[in-house]
């Protein structure tokens, strides 16, 4: 079987991927996941790099990912993904993989809003204006009933908050100052956020500067915040913001399963640092195969 992005499109549901990335999540904190490090390959000529991201939690497969954050005009992130059966390692379905990092990226995310931010956050700040940032909007607006949304990018604003309905604003700061909840999205390697401008009892999610060299965070916002992640491991090796930060609190795994707590005052700032894992691709994956049998594709 071979599905393309509208295939894929058709057949997966924000609705559906939510608590399934957060049984992923749940499974890869308990152990029940085999899932080696991401082979990452510079493509130093193009300002690229290519990803290898295999695992076996129940579903069995591997994603290959392209990320070139200079494009434009162009996604940043290209992929595609293979499943394989468990039982006999023939070969099932080969996806495109795009849409699928896009949709579970934010998915996690509202996994880890759900269970961080305070119940009654009602205003949501958005640092950047891509795809990250549209397919935020869509699954934090499941978690959470934001009556105010603000976007701020460097370029796409504007156009961003006409075509949701929401209010673009003037500067970073400007965005995320009164905010309850804020998604850092961008392409940048070097902060966006800074923690001077955050309020008692705001959530985070931090979903860019994938390189250990990258920031998108302050050092005051990883100073002030109890930092969560999806893997100790991949995040401590990959990410930044979580090697300035020195101390990870939990994964949010272990918050899905009970193991550790959550929010445990209104007045703390959390912190979800974001670097995608393979499990999640998988798992996707395999919920987009599944209703593709039921629904009869070849």
């Amino acid at each position: 079987m071979i599905l393309d992005e509208q295939a894929v499109h058709d057949l997966l549901r924000m609705e559906d991927l939510i608590p399934a990335m957060a049984k992923a999540l749940a499974d890869l904190s308990s152990g029940k996941v085999v899932q080696p490090m991401r082979v990452m390959v510079p493509i130093a000529e193009h300002q690229g790099f290519l990803g290898l991201m295999p695992a076996y939690g129940g579903a069995l497969g591997a994603k290959l990912v392209t990320f070139y954050p200079s494009n434009q005009g162009i996604p940043t992130h290209h992929a595609m993904i293979v499943l394989f059966r468990p039982e006999t390692g023939e070969p099932l379905v080969t996806m495109d993989g795009r849409l699928i990092t896009e949709m579970r990226t934010a998915a996690v995310s509202a996994v880890a809003t759900r269970l961080l931010a305070r119940p009654e956050a009602s205003v949501l700040g958005m640092l950047g204006s891509g795809v990250q940032a549209r397919s935020h909007l869509e699954a934090l607006r499941l978690v959470r009933p934001f009556r105010e949304v603000r976007v701020w990018s460097p370029r796409n604003a504007a156009a961003f908050a006409t075509q949701f309905g929401i209010r673009a604003a003037a500067s970073a700061e400007e965005a995320v100052r009164g905010a309850d909840v804020v998604v850092v999205a961008t392409t940048s390697q070097t902060p966006v956020l800074s923690g001077a401008w955050l309020s008692p009892g705001t959530h985070i999610n931090a979903v860019g500067a994938p390189r250990p060299t990258w920031r998108e965070l302050d050092d005051d916002v990883v100073r002030k915040a109890r930092l969560y992640v999806e893997s100790r491991e991949a995040a401590t090796r990959e990410s930044g913001d979580v090697i300035a930060a020195g101390q990870i609190f939990a994964e949010i795994g272990e918050v899905v399963a009970g193991g550790k707590p959550g929010r445990q005052s209104a007045d703390e700032i959390t912190l979800f640092k974001s670097v995608g894992v393979a499990v999640e691709d998988v798992v996707s994956a395999d919920l987009v195969y599944r209703k593709a049998v039921q629904a009869g594709v070849r």
